[in-house]
């Protein structure tokens, strides 16, 4: 049995998919046998001494032992946790500091391309190469992760995938006249494209989720007359039945790492409408096979659902074509193959 140590950073009181992902990675890794605890710190990017005091924190940790005993094998999963350092380190990166790479300089990060902030982004760049440079294996949640890595840091990795929170327990259930949007209100998640897709194809959305965005996504819907039901914050089975009930769901993010939305409804046998930039769900997501792949553009988006929601054969075959494809993501495969890269059988 050995002792594992799974390592992330967490801005306090915000929680969504990476946290939900390391919390299932120490339950699955316990239902192996083996002993897992969480470590978290807290991360704040303002002002910018702070991400690098973070990064600093992890840094001067000693993880080597707990209590008398060795910790045989760590996992770091975001940034700036893979700068702990630790003999026997595999890191599962859900992702970096993104603000200082693919979205630096643009309306999605608050770094500017000024000499003062592309300073702060060298040092970030210098202090991931060390942390991912020392690992026994980098692993990445998703292909358009790992692209992104070489890309910016010239570092190999292998995507692998893992199951979405309520994997067991998402069923099909009888195909319904609306279509779904889950997820963090957060601006680059586009679900404004969903909204206004919903007003171009006069068919109800269902938006399950809270999130920054709230009050202009609600401005959006109001403005444009979509039938928008703003579910907020839901239970699991709220959310099961809400994937086994819809007609389509709609994931339009930008260029996200991974997106495991996509799985959950091909899991719960729904298509998915995704963008042709939306990264991660590109993965799962083949146009006229299981859903369908449109450009960001709201009439679009909802040409697309109206089609499908109109058309529930087609819907569901699609949906069970989903869930096909993604039947041999598990969670036990994805935990065995982590254990053995760190020398754990």
């Amino acid at each position: 049995m050995a002792r594992v140590l799974v390592c992330t950073a967490q801005v306090p009181f915000v929680s969504g998919g990476a946290e939900r992902h390391s919390a299932g990675l120490v339950r699955e890794i316990r239902a192996l046998g083996h002993e897992a605890e969480l470590a978290q710190l807290p991360f704040k990017w303002y002002p910018r001494e702070q991400i690098l005091l973070s990064a600093l924190a992890w840094r001067l940790l000693d993880v080597t032992e707990s209590d008398g005993k060795p910790i045989d094998l760590v996992i770091p999963m975001k940034f700036p946790s893979y700068l702990i350092r630790h003999p026997n380190k595999v890191v599962w990166l859900v992702h970096q500091f993104r603000q200082a790479y693919d979205r630096f300089g643009t309306e999605g990060s608050d770094f500017d391309a000024g000499p003062e902030d592309t300073r702060w982004r060298e040092l970030i760049v210098s202090s991931d190469a060390t942390g991912l440079g020392e690992a026994r294996r980098v692993f990445t949640n998703a292909k358009n992760t790992s692209t992104r890595l070489s890309r910016f840091n010239g570092i190999a990795s292998e995507a692998l995938y893992h199951p979405p929170p309520l994997a067991g327990r998402y069923r099909e259930g009888p195909i319904g006249d609306f279509a779904l949007v889950v997820g963090r209100l957060d601006r680059w998640k586009r679900m404004d494209l969903a909204i206004e897709g919903a007003a171009e194809g006069k068919f109800p959305l269902v938006l399950a989720g809270t999130g920054p965005d709230e009050a202009r996504l609600r401005g959006i819907a109001e403005r444009s007359g979509a039938r928008v039901d703003f579910r907020g914050a839901v239970t699991d089975e709220e959310l099961l039945e809400l994937y086994a009930t819809a007609g389509v769901v709609l994931f339009t993010p930008a260029d996200e790492d991974y997106g495991y939305i996509a799985l959950e409804a091909f899991l719960s046998g729904r298509p998915v409408v995704t963008c042709t930039d939306s990264g991660g769900p590109l993965e799962f997501v083949s146009d006229g096979v299981t859903g369908q792949v449109v450009p960001p553009d709201g009439k679009r988006v909802g040409e697309a659902a109206a089609s499908l929601l109109a058309d529930r054969a087609r819907a569901r075959e699609l949906g069970r074509a989903g869930q096909e494809a993604v039947r041999d993501i598990t969670w036990e495969k994805a935990v065995r193959t982590l254990l053995e890269a760190g020398g754990i059988g």
